[in-house]
């Protein structure tokens, strides 16, 4: 296994920039996993490192070797694609294997493969196929065609065809993304284990932040081709580098009002029913005189009283998801998003149209520069 080092990265199309002097450090034996919207460049950085993109600038070593000038079959790299790309007249075995027959017969002279050695060489293979299939639970499906497969048996036996190999790095570039929910979270709780078993590298792209939250060790934040941050997935949820960043990682999204504090301390919103003491709140970085963008957890906003509330708002959706319940709320600037406990939503059994009001934890906010989005504040110092 080996850690893969990004130095400088950057891939155009012609005058448009898709990554731009990305540097990033994968250590050894991690579950790293890209994240960011439709766009950003994550599958993109996932191709230059298999080989299946040319840079057009930078560097990419895997351990010490810099391998970006190598193509794919050499770099001892394997990809699961979204696509799941089984060979549709082979069986199972065949696809799980043919990966390995290929090893062999590029690491192998001619009369090497055909001589005495090749029942070894096929019984090897044999042996990893049948291992692999076993970790996978696809062992009853070895004489089927991908045709008589489910999605996600489909998937595992791609996932089956990497890890046969026993490459130095794993990339896979959304393979969940074509699955039910129940069998996505399933498939989802077997990657993590299997490469906690295996202690692969693994690079894992996705859209989707509750993978990114439950599979990563660590997780790259991505948008417009830039890197936004790099950290665990506590620390993305809870001290975003910026608004973007915390925007994008929830669901629902954080909530953000503009707001502006003023000489005497009081933080002034068109949203806000009264103004609020700055020294009730935690904010002291942002200083007065000055406008920013105030952000807080849809769980961090409460039902509240006309007496005890800082925001009055109409309510224009009602999710009840079961154990909880999602209120969009319409405000004069904008509109948020509460989530609240199943038995607080039959509480207040909210209609459409409905003028409700709220309250937000006050040691719970955060601040961002209205222009440049850079976190001023977080509550978890």
């Amino acid at each position: 296994m080996a850690p893969v080092h990004l130095c400088g990265v950057t891939k155009k199309f012609g005058q448009n920039i898709v990554l731009r002097d990305i540097n990033l450090e994968v250590n050894d034996r991690e579950f790293l996993v890209l994240v960011g919207p439709s766009g950003c460049g994550k599958s993109t950085l996932l191709r230059l490192i298999a080989g299946l993109e040319e840079l057009s600038d930078g560097s990419i070593y895997l351990g010490d070797r810099q391998i970006n000038h190598l193509p794919p079959k050499v770099r001892d790299i394997a990809m699961v694609f979204q696509s799941y790309a089984l060979y549709p007249h082979m069986t199972v075995y065949n696809n799980i294997a043919f990966g390995l027959r290929r090893q062999r017969s590029l690491n192998s002279s001619p009369l090497s493969w055909f001589n005495a050695t090749r029942k070894k060489h096929l019984a090897e293979i044999d042996q990893r196929v049948q291992q692999v299939a076993e970790a996978l639970q696809i062992s009853h499906l070895l004489t089927r065609k991908p045709k008589e497969l489910s999605g996600g048996q489909k998937q595992r036996v791609a996932l089956g065809r990497a890890i046969a190999r026993n490459p130095q790095v794993f990339l896979m570039d959304e393979p969940l993304s074509n699955l039910d929910a129940q069998l996505r979270s399933d498939t989802r709780s077997q990657i993590v284990q299997l490469q906690k078993q295996l202690q692969v590298t693994t690079i894992y792209v996705t859209h989707d932040q509750v993978e990114a939250m439950t599979m990563g060790d660590r997780i790259v934040v991505l948008n417009k081709g830039d890197i936004q941050q790099v950290d665990t997935p506590l620390n993305i949820y809870r001290q975003p580098a910026n608004a973007f960043v915390a925007g994008f990682m929830g669901s629902p999204p954080m909530n953000f009002l503009p707001v502006q504090v003023n000489s005497d301390g009081s933080l002034l919103g068109e949203s806000l029913i009264h103004p609020i003491s700055i020294h009730e709140l935690s904010l002291r970085e942002v200083g007065r005189d000055r406008s920013f963008t105030m952000g807080f957890r849809p769980e961090d906003l409460q039902p509240a009283t006309s007496e005890t509330a800082h925001l009055e708002g109409m309510v224009e959706l009602v999710e009840a998801l079961g154990s909880e319940t999602i209120v969009l709320l319409k405000l004069p600037d904008g509109e948020l998003r509460a989530r609240v406990s199943a038995d607080v939503g039959l509480e207040h059994h909210w209609q459409i149209g409905d003028r409700s009001f709220w309250r937000f934890d006050l040691n719970k906010l955060y601040a961002f520069d209205i222009q440049s989005g850079v976190t001023l504040h977080h509550p978890y110092k």
